[in-house]
């Protein structure tokens, strides 16, 4: 995560993520908690700031991310880079469109910035 905030060409603002053990402290042993927010990636998340959203027992959530990423993946695949600035580029624009132009369903089937 943090190489990510480091070269990322854009803000992260808001991290939604499943309830492992590697996001959260939530869980334990024999039952659960609130978080701490003493568990490492709680604390990265505060210190550049950006808001961890956990989701309990919504496999949905698992669905989206993948769903996201998959298309995400495919630009990368499809594309073939000759610089940083042309990454860069490349997923400002994919940012753009996928948050001005692609319909979401759990949005009512809008897009998340309507423009």
């Amino acid at each position: 995560m943090k190489r990510l905030i480091d070269n990322a060409p854009f803000t992260l603002t808001t991290l939604l993520t499943d309830n492992g053990k590697e996001f959260t402290d939530r869980f334990y042993a024999t039952g659960q908690r609130p978080p701490t927010g003493a568990h490492a990636f709680d604390r990265m998340c505060a210190d550049n700031p950006t808001e961890h959203c956990l989701k309990p027992r919504t496999p949905q959530t698992n669905g989206m991310s993948k769903h996201f990423n998959g298309r995400i993946a495919d630009v990368l695949r499809t594309t073939r880079f000759d610089s940083s600035a042309h990454l860069t580029d490349t997923i400002k624009r994919y940012v753009q469109v996928y948050n001005q132009h692609i319909p979401q369903k759990a949005l009512g089937h809008i897009s998340p910035l309507r423009p």
